[in-house]
């Protein structure tokens, strides 16, 4: 039986008993050396904060009464695997935006930190040995977040000032808010707009101000939202208007051909070695600089007018270069 299980196994049999436990008889019952039991009494002290007392009278081991509850060890009860695993997520987690959650966070990760020293495990090794780069990621105010996160759980309307990049303008809405988006590095809400009367997704970076309403939110099917979400290409989808067919040179195929763009796409390989990728999509901005980021790898094939959207961008990149 390994270390963490006897101790867990200690913890039932002194919650269990409300009379001292003689030395010799939690020997039985852990099936262990009585210097055993010592060293898991010990590390549940240090480890655990566990308010194991000595009862001379008894002639035995106890919880002493703390306050209203009594003593529980942390629930989180994992092998060295699946504990440097679970800290590996961890990192994911607070990798996705630095700082965002660590208030939330850090009684959990004090909790495993203590397992894993149990252990001999070091979780700094997770730090040093785990890394998550984020590329172009938005910085989101923590406040902002978690009343968004509250209001999407809890199902309660917001009121939010939101500062919309394109215009450069700021407006008040009241939205009741959908689903939360982490997305391309980024967080972003689906919330169902009452000033406009549609469906909107908002990047929560943008959220100046936000406050939670006592009025529920308004329901949308599941059905709903993902027709409009998630009908077509990008995070500001919409029902699709047209399909893209893009064209992979063989050398960038054997990349392309491995990769989601969208959940409905369609692909295939060319005679020549070339991968056609095709495309459903409503709003083009996304779609154009993703297709732009592969520069002479790639061709629009159709429509004509996205065709001309990427040739228009790379005409006035190359302007920029022009003669010097």
């Amino acid at each position: 039986m390994d270390r963490l299980r006897r101790i867990y196994q200690l913890h039932q049999i002194l919650k269990a008993h409300r009379h001292p436990m003689a030395l010799n008889a939690l020997q039985e019952k852990l099936e262990c050396s009585r210097a055993s039991v010592n060293r898991i009494i010990r590390e549940m002290r240090l480890f655990f904060d566990a308010p194991i007392e000595y009862d001379r009278q008894g002639n035995g081991y106890h919880y002493a009464q703390t306050g209203d509850h009594a003593f529980e060890l942390p629930g989180l009860w994992f092998n060295g695997r699946e504990l440097h695993a679970l800290m590996s997520a961890q990192q994911l987690l607070s990798s996705v935006q630095p700082g965002l959650l660590d208030n939330m966070l850090a009684p959990v990760r004090d909790k495993i930190g203590k397992i894993l020293a149990l252990e001999h495990l070091g979780q700094t090794e997770i730090s040093r040995r785990v890394r998550i780069l984020r590329i172009a990621g938005r910085i989101t105010a923590e406040g902002n977040f978690q009343t968004v996160a509250d209001a999407v759980l809890r199902r309660k309307r917001l009121a939010i000032r939101y500062f919309a990049r394109g215009s450069n303008t700021e407006s008040n809405r009241e939205i009741s808010p959908q689903r939360l988006i982490h997305y391309r590095d980024n967080w972003y809400l689906d919330a169902w707009c009452h000033q406009r009367n549609a469906l909107r997704s908002f990047a929560v970076e943008n959220i100046k101000e936000v406050h939670a309403l006592d009025q529920p939110a308004a329901e949308l099917a599941d059905a709903e939202l993902d027709a409009h979400f998630a009908a077509s290409y990008g995070i500001f989808a919409g029902a699709p208007q047209n399909t893209a067919i893009l064209r992979f040179t063989p050398e960038r195929a054997r990349w392309v051909a491995d990769e989601q763009w969208y959940p409905e796409q369609q692909g295939r390989f060319l005679e020549d070695g070339s991968y056609e990728l095709q495309i459903p999509y409503s709003v083009t901005h996304e779609l154009v600089m993703d297709i732009l980021k592969y520069g002479p790898d790639v061709e629009v094939v159709e429509p004509e007018g996205l065709r001309e959207e990427v040739v228009a961008r790379l005409q006035s990149a190359l302007g920029r270069y022009g003669a010097r």
